[in-house]
């Protein structure tokens, strides 16, 4: 029996763990989901709740018909000095940083997530503590500890092929420029 509970854990054939906050750190039901959301003690992988605030989505929300619109070039630029911002940040004050990620989702429990993944596991934890008592940009930050150690399973397939429906809903929709080991990649 353990041995079939422990192949099934964490896939959709689990019953009693929430598959989608397993996959992807966050569940778009939140403290309402009716299955269980592991949060872990450990990890190597942060994320930062709701930090990035995109100007195209901010547009988006308030939908007040003004027509406010932004160039790519725009975007790009606000994205990438808010990249480089948080990234050094980061990496200055709490560890060396493997990869990070900001998702570029419109469904409410992923919009603007950070997810950051150190190097060595034992930089997140004191770096959740010490954000959770910090402000960026007039908000607190909301920093906890992420279940998410593979980004490649946490992205949504059809939106890496320019297919994704959902509006974001299911999978991590990461933005055009992330750093892995140190290395600028604009996909």
């Amino acid at each position: 029996m353990a041995e079939y509970l422990a192949s099934i854990f964490g896939t959709e054939k689990d019953k009693v763990n929430c598959t989608f906050y397993f996959k992807i750190g966050a569940c778009r039901h939140g403290e309402t989901c009716t299955r269980i959301h592991n949060k872990p003690t450990l990890s190597q992988t942060i994320v930062l709740l709701g930090l990035y605030r995109s100007p195209a989505h901010a547009a988006q929300l308030l939908d007040s018909g003004v027509g406010v619109s932004y160039s790519d070039r725009e975007l790009q630029d606000h994205f990438d000095t808010f990249f480089e911002d948080v990234f050094v940040e980061i990496e200055d004050k709490y560890g060396e940083i493997d990869e990070m990620n900001v998702c570029d989702n419109l469904g409410e429990h992923l919009m603007g997530n950070v997810y950051i993944k150190f190097v060595n596991e034992i930089d997140a934890a004191p770096c959740v503590k010490a954000l959770n008592n910090r402000w960026y940009n007039g908000a607190p930050i909301k920093a906890e500890l992420s279940p998410v150690t593979d980004f490649r399973e946490a992205c949504c397939r059809q939106y890496e092929m320019g297919e994704c429906t959902r509006a974001g809903m299911f999978g991590l929709h990461p933005l055009r420029h992330k750093i892995t080991n140190h290395r600028t990649v604009i996909g």
